[in-house]
């Protein structure tokens, strides 16, 4: 006679959950496609950026591109743009940096100067420059989904030609 550690009830409750969390979660396997990593990776800066931290923010768009590009572009209410991009083959390194109760940073690393930092119709003179580093304002999350991040660019670092 063959005993089963659960009850049937609780057997077929755990199924449930373990299919349900399929529909939801997109399944248990992980991704496996450039594409996949590049939708998630927007839909991720998208929900992640936090632009209250500058209040004469008027509008932005964040976009991890199909050519492995992460661009960021503010404009302010007076005019002034701001334009950041690097390719994504030239990632070294991600930190999440704790800040106030609302917000933190994310900092991406690269391998030299390979983080491209523009200004538009600045009052104080257009700038065109090149960074190792960049801050983004990122609202509050977890450990795991910044390093899910972290695998999303290591992945399509690798694809990157």
């Amino acid at each position: 006679m063959q005993t089963s550690l659960l009850p049937k009830k609780k057997k077929a409750f755990i199924v449930a959950i373990i299919s349900l969390s399929g529909l939801f979660f997109g399944g248990l396997r992980p991704f496996s496609t450039e594409q996949e990593w590049i939708t998630w990776g927007n839909r991720f800066l998208n929900e992640s950026y936090d632009p209250t931290v500058e209040p004469k923010l008027k509008k932005y768009e964040i976009t991890l591109t199909p050519d492995h590009f992460i661009r960021l572009r503010k404009t302010y209410q007076q005019g002034k743009q701001e334009y950041y991009s690097f390719n994504v083959k030239r990632f070294t390194n991600l930190d999440y940096i704790p800040g106030t109760a609302a917000t933190d940073t994310l900092e991406i690393k690269t391998q030299t100067d390979d983080i491209i930092y523009q200004t538009y119709e600045d009052p104080k003179g257009d700038i065109d420059s090149m960074a190792t580093s960049w801050d983004i304002p990122v609202k509050k999350m977890t450990q795991p989904r910044v390093d899910s991040l972290r695998r999303a660019l290591t992945f399509l670092k690798g694809k990157a030609l």
